[in-house]
Formats: structure tokens, sequence, C-alpha cells
């Protein structure tokens, strides 16, 4: 069953770690991993101002995936997170009816 998930990254002090995140992010083996846990082509990103932190609004098909992903305990995303990631937070989003 598929879940919208938001997920805040905060990163940690020093220069360059917003690049080096994305590119991983984007790269082959990235979009191989998110793939593995989310619809990527449904994913929507967003940035902070001054590039200490990121978020993704994400269609996830794999709950424990995604929570190993964001946590660092996915093998492939392990050193890119050791390296860049201070935290990241996961929420579950539901749709609020406006009527």
């Amino acid at each position: 069953m598929e879940k919208i998930m938001l997920a805040i990254g905060k990163f940690k002090e020093g220069e360059g770690h917003f690049e080096k995140f994305m590119g991983f992010m984007q790269s082959e083996e990235g979009m191989a991993e998110r793939r593995k846990v989310a619809h990527v082509e449904k994913t929507v990103p967003g940035i902070l101002p001054d590039k200490s932190g990121v978020m993704f609004k994400v269609h996830v098909h794999d709950e424990q995936a995604m929570k190993d992903f964001v946590s660092g305990r996915n093998p492939v995303m392990k050193p890119i997170y050791d390296e860049c990631i201070q935290s990241i937070d996961l929420f579950e989003l539901t749709p609020v009816s406006t009527d």
C-alpha cells in the first residue's frame, strides 16, 4: 500500500554537504535505491534557502525500507548519510478535506 510521507533532513555543519548529498540522490546508484522504497517520479523536493536542510514529499511503497533509508541503516545510503546528515525526521501525511 502506498503512503505519502514527508522526510525533513538537516545537514551536518560544514560546507558542501548539500551538493554531495544531492549528487548522490540524483546518481544512478541513489536513484536505484530510491526506486526500491518510493515512486521517484512522484517525489516533490524542497530546499532550505541556506541549504542547511532538505525535505521531500515521497510516495512510499515500502515503509520499512524507507525508514531504513532515512535512518542510515540502508547499506548503500549509509556512507553518504554518515558524511552529510545530522538527522532526518519522517512523517506520515494524510489528506485534509477543505469542505
